[in-house]
């Protein structure tokens, strides 16, 4: 059994980190029906129809084999997503399950809310060796150390319109970020904008800043420094600002688009490039007008200004992206063993090669991506991407981190509409967001996780 009185709480979380300094315990069990398991996942407003259809059928055949229920519960945000893990660790109760976005793992791993996994737990999910060995790489901050899952893997590439490309005489694809500006300029025009972007997304933005920041060999977080307020920095955020209000090779009303506006605009074929998207595009790229014109390419790994990578520049095309699944501590250990058995019934092969034909993402059962890619040559690029992939930083602070990069975006989305975001705002929200940042480390280094 696996019950806790009191959590070790990751200061990273604000509020839990005032419960820990309380000394405060708290009580244990997901308070819920005995014979229904609480899950909490990302909401899917892309596939929405669909996917309450899979909730369904994952219910179904979790109640033909156990006799138990699943309630699924959704968060649309990750400011929603840290809220209910904030929740569930200061109550001692809430979902049994989480499937949490990797990069928030560290923020769940700081917690001591979830099951540190043994040998047992995962001989209950058809064993360690079902994943595929990059999947599992932010389960936790060593193999002997997890608590991740890997359930969904999403690593990040760019859709792009073969047929606007080779109108403008565009053969090669931009492998520097300057380079996919001079595209983008170059295949704006006559109502088709060079890049489709999502400015006003919950998740995306700050994905294009940490990238540019990685290849320029600024790691965002330096051991257990912040380096926000650096030069790097400020030159990926003025490179993502000034595609609409310099360049002007982004829908002016880009300004107030989520992921799936900017993909609906390059399924239009209104874009020639469409940045940060994943598998997940392609249900709705197969069916739209651009199914016969569109490829997929690893994104730059040359930062803004450079036509080389810098010594120390990482070539990080993408973060390592996906979901993992996480099981709560507070859980009975019969609700945990319930959980487990969901895990198991989501992560074989055949379950997972089924959801990527529904929603695009990649498996991380190994056998399932290896049977994908075999069969789908499109996929290559995404392969590619995956094995440049980099982890985010593993640190409690991480959340309110991503949330403090996403919040200069958030706060220039004035400047954006009026076309300007000037150097000298940018950099007072880049001193703030420091500020934000080194505060969470600090936190959670007296946190003593």
């Amino acid at each position: 059994m696996r019950r806790t009185s009191k959590l070790a709480v990751g200061a990273a979380i604000v509020a839990a980190a005032v419960l820990a300094l309380q000394g405060c315990a708290v009580v244990d069990g997901s308070g819920d029906d005995p014979d229904t398991l609480r899950v909490m996942i990302g909401a899917n407003t892309t596939y929405p129809e669909q996917y309450a259809q899979w909730q369904r059928d994952v219910a179904a055949e979790f109640h033909r084999k156990t006799g138990a229920d699943v309630q699924f519960e959704t968060y649309a945000s990750g400011q929603e997503e840290l809220t209910a893990i904030q929740t569930s660790v200061i109550s001692g109760q809430g979902p049994d399950v989480y499937s949490i976005g990797t990069t928030f793992t560290p923020t769940a791993y700081a917690t001591g809310a979830f099951v540190r996994l043994t040998d047992a737990d995962w001989d209950a999910v058809g064993g360690k060796d079902r994943f595929s060995a990059a999947t599992l790489g932010i389960s936790g901050p060593s193999s002997s150390r997890q608590i991740g899952i890997p359930q969904h893997s999403r690593p990040f590439v760019m859709a792009v319109n073969k047929r606007i490309l080779a109108e403008h005489g565009i053969t090669e694809m931009p492998t520097t970020w300057d380079q996919l500006t001079a595209d983008a300029r170059a295949t704006t025009g006559d109502g088709t904008y060079g890049l489709a972007v999502a400015y006003a997304d919950g998740f995306d933005p700050w994905k294009y800043v940490w990238g540019m920041s990685q290849n320029a060999g600024n790691h965002i977080v330096d051991g257990s420094t912040a380096t926000i307020d650096r030069p790097a920095v400020q030159k990926a955020y003025q490179t993502y600002f000034d595609w609409m209000t310099k360049d002007e090779v982004v829908d002016p009303a880009a300004v107030g688009w989520n992921n799936s506006q900017a993909l609906a605009a390059f399924a239009d074929g209104k874009a020639a490039f469409f940045p940060m998207t994943t598998t997940t595009a392609i249900p709705n790229l197969d069916k739209s007008p651009v199914a016969n014109d569109y490829e997929f390419a690893v994104l730059p790994t040359v930062p803004p200004g450079a036509d080389t990578r810098p010594a120390g520049g990482v070539a990080a095309a993408s973060i390592l992206s996906g979901d993992n699944l996480v099981v709560a501590n507070y859980s009975s250990a019969e609700k945990q063993q319930l959980a487990f058995e969901f895990v198991n019934e989501i992560t074989t092969a055949s379950a997972q090669k089924h959801y990527y034909e529904l929603f695009g993402d990649l498996p991380t059962n190994k056998t399932a991506a290896g049977e994908l890619a075999a069969e789908n040559p499109k996929l290559a690029p995404i392969v590619q991407a995956g094995t440049l992939s980099e982890p985010t930083a593993f640190t409690g602070a991480w959340a309110d981190i991503q949330l403090a990069l996403v919040n200069v975006v958030t706060q220039s989305i004035p400047g954006l509409k009026a076309g300007d975001v000037s150097d000298a705002a940018l950099g007072q929200r880049l001193a703030a967001a420091q500020k934000d940042a080194t505060g969470s480390i600090q936190r959670q280094k007296n946190g003593g996780l």
